[in-house]
C-alpha cells in the first residue's frame, strides 16, 4: 500500500485534504497536465485553423462534438463546451456564416432545432481528426500498444472523475 507523509494509508482520502495536495505525485500530475493542456490550447487554434481560416480555436470543439454525437440542441452544445447561451448562439452563427454547421427542426420537438455538421463541415472536420489521429500514431510509434490502451484508460477516468 502506498503512503502518504504522514506514514497513513491513503484510502481515507487523505491525498485531497490538508497537506495532501503537496504529496510529490500530485504536483507531477499538475505539471504534466498543464504542460498537456497547453499544448493541446495550441493544437486545438491550429486544427481549426485547418478547417477553416476565419474558424475560432474555441468552436473547434463544438464541431468535433456535432462530428462525434450527431445533432444537438444548442443548449446541450452549450452545456457540454461550458459556455452561456449568448455565447453559444454567437459561435453558431459564425459557423452556421462559414457554412459548417445548420440548423434543422428537432424531430422529437418541431419548435425546437438541432445544429448539424454540413457535409462540408464533416469532410472538413474528418480530414484534420483524421490528420490528428496519425500524429499521434507516428509520435506513439514506439510505445507499447498496451501502454497506449492503459493511457486512453487512465485518462477516461480522469475526465469521469473530472465530471462529479
Amino acid at each position: 500500500m502506498h503512503e502518504d507523509g504522514n506514514g497513513g494509508g491513503r484510502g481515507d482520502g487523505s491525498a485531497v485534504n490538508g497537506s495532501g495536495v503537496n504529496q510529490p505525485e500530485v504536483l507531477a500530475l499538475e505539471r504534466e497536465l498543464t504542460v498537456l493542456l497547453r499544448r493541446a490550447r495550441a493544437n486545438q487554434g491550429e486544427m481549426a485553423r485547418e478547417v477553416h481560416p476565419d474558424l475560432e480555436s474555441s468552436a473547434y470543439g463544438l464541431l468535433v462534438r456535432l462530428g462525434e454525437c450527431g445533432g444537438q440542441r444548442a443548449t446541450e452544445l452549450a452545456a457540454y463546451i461550458g459556455v452561456g447561451k449568448a455565447t453559444m448562439s454567437r459561435q453558431l452563427r459564425a459557423l452556421e456564416d462559414l457554412g459548417l454547421v445548420a440548423r434543422e427542426p428537432d424531430p422529437a420537438d418541431g419548435r425546437a432545432w438541432l445544429i448539424t455538421l454540413t457535409p462540408e463541415g464533416q469532410a472538413r472536420v474528418g480530414r484534420v481528426r483524421e490528420a490528428r489521429r496519425a500524429r499521434y500514431a507516428r509520435r506513439l510509434a514506439d510505445w507499447d500498444p498496451r501502454e497506449v490502451t492503459e493511457l486512453a484508460r487512465l485518462l477516461h477516468e480522469l475526465n469521469r472523475g473530472m465530471e462529479r
